[in-house]
């Protein structure tokens, strides 16, 4: 679905009218293609005193061969600085006193920021911090980066990733999704990478991380699921496309796209989760990442909703989940190294008038990551999910016009993502080198203003 009113405002006159009346200005965001570098130019690295990620980061930097520069080095040109990006290490803060090198830091440099750059800041989880004081200056980091992320504009993106101690070398697969074009929808976010579970193995290639990996996506026979299935077949592994009968030709066309397989089932069958795990232990012996992306929406205001909408709907995107990963755990299918992942909302993060059972159902996969990550790091298996905001599909695009344009502007980058968004911060989670990132819960929603 095309958005008419993006193309006319980077448009020549568009451009010009969105500036004179003061209207929404989506920018140009820039997506990762394959063969794109890391970065479009140098990025900017410093530390507080003490910080623990500045020398990690600044080596994986270098050898990623991106331009690794100190704050105070010189500019390009007569033009003045072109940073792509910009990255401070606040780990060494240790009470509000220190927030003051955030600003010494980012003040001089925000303006210098090229359309669609990235700003990272890196941080102690504040359960993690050692004084009451280090853990209120830690928790203070959230408040800049979601504030930079609505301030510095044309297309750039602000995270937050909280580091464990001990977690230092476990943030390449982090970094690198943060910085690229991968992660252009996903902004104003809390990242949090730990000790816990495996600390991920870097891919002999990054542009083919999942080589040698079987996939297992559900729902994927059109939208949000069919382009999960063709990032993560793009990144190398064996998709096992699975969706109703009733998308039986659809789902075709997708695993053929891909040279993946086709599995026509309905999870909310009886016996779905036994067959499932027979067929992946026939023809795989074990499923190294599952992505639950099925869902259904059957909306109706509380008072006027039949029970049949409420079960149907928590069956097919709640319960469904929790058979199917009982089944793949009972039988050892999900290996060490695992990657399991799910598919929120962000209805399930802020509600949503007329659909109770939706975000219920949502909230629910939150609660499942949150709840099932201690539990699977004692068998080196990964769980997380995203929560997509307004995303580009056929669905949104029968919204009425006044509910699809709110939507889309009603966030940090004044537009909507697109399915691609959603599948490529999967595709983060599902890397063999995302093993520190467990427990996490990442909003594409190019920093919506609704919910949290």
């Amino acid at each position: 679905m095309s958005d008419r009113y993006a193309s006319f405002a980077n448009s020549g006159p568009g451009k010009a009218l969105v500036k004179r009346l003061g209207l929404p200005d989506p920018p140009r965001l820039r997506r990762y293609r394959p063969g794109d570098l890391l970065v479009t130019g140098p990025v900017v690295l410093d530390a507080a005193p003490g910080g623990r990620l500045r020398e990690p980061v600044a080596k994986l930097l270098t050898a990623a061969g991106v331009d690794v520069r100190d704050p105070g080095a010189q500019p390009d040109g007569p033009g003045g600085r072109t940073d792509a990006a910009l990255v401070y290490d606040a780990t060494g803060i240790t009470d509000s006193t220190g927030l003051r090198g955030l600003y010494d830091f980012f003040h001089p440099h925000a303006r210098a920021l090229t359309g669609s750059g990235r700003v990272i800041v890196f941080g102690t989880p504040p359960e993690l911090c050692g004084t009451p004081r280090e853990a209120t200056a830690q928790r203070a980091l959230e408040g800049l980066t979601r504030s930079i992320g609505k301030e510095f504009g044309r297309g750039s993106t602000a995270q937050l990733v909280y580091v464990a101690p001990g977690a230092e070398t476990a943030v390449e697969s982090t970094v690198r999704f943060l910085l690229s074009g991968r992660s252009a929808y996903v902004s104003g976010q809390v990242v949090r990478i730990g000790t816990a579970g495996t600390t991920g193995t870097a891919p002999a290639d990054w542009e083919r991380p999942l080589d040698g990996r079987v996939a297992l996506v559900t729902g994927a026979a059109r939208g949000i699921g069919a382009a999960i299935a063709r990032v993560l077949a793009r990144d190398g592994a064996h998709v096992v496309a699975l969706d109703v009968p009733a998308a039986g030709d659809a789902l075709a066309d997708v695993a053929n796209s891909i040279g993946g397989t086709a599995l026509q089932l309905d999870l909310t069958a009886p016996d779905a989760p036994a067959r499932l795990a027979d067929h992946l232990a026939a023809r795989h012996g074990r499923v190294d990442v599952v992505v639950h992306n099925a869902g259904i929406t059957r909306d109706k205001t509380l008072g006027r909703m039949d029970a049949a909408r409420w079960d149907a709907v928590l069956d097919v995107n709640l319960s469904s989940q929790e058979r199917i990963n009982d089944i793949l755990l009972e039988r050892d299918l999900l290996p060490e190294g695992g990657r399991l992942i799910g598919v929120s909302s962000i209805a399930g993060i802020a509600g949503n008038r007329g659909q109770t059972n939706y975000a219920t159902s949502k909230a629910g996969v939150i609660g499942l990551v949150e709840s099932m990550a201690p539990v699977l790091a004692e068998r080196g298996v990964t769980v997380n999910a995203v929560a997509p905001g307004f995303i580009e599909t056929k669905m949104t695009a029968k919204m009425p016009l006044t509910l699809r344009e709110a939507g889309r502007r009603m966030n940090s980058l004044a537009q909507g993502g697109l399915p691609a968004d959603v599948a490529e911060t999967i595709a983060w989670f599902a890397s063999p080198a995302s093993g520190g990132v467990t427990g996490n819960v990442v909003r594409v929603c190019g920093q919506s203003l609704l919910g949290a």
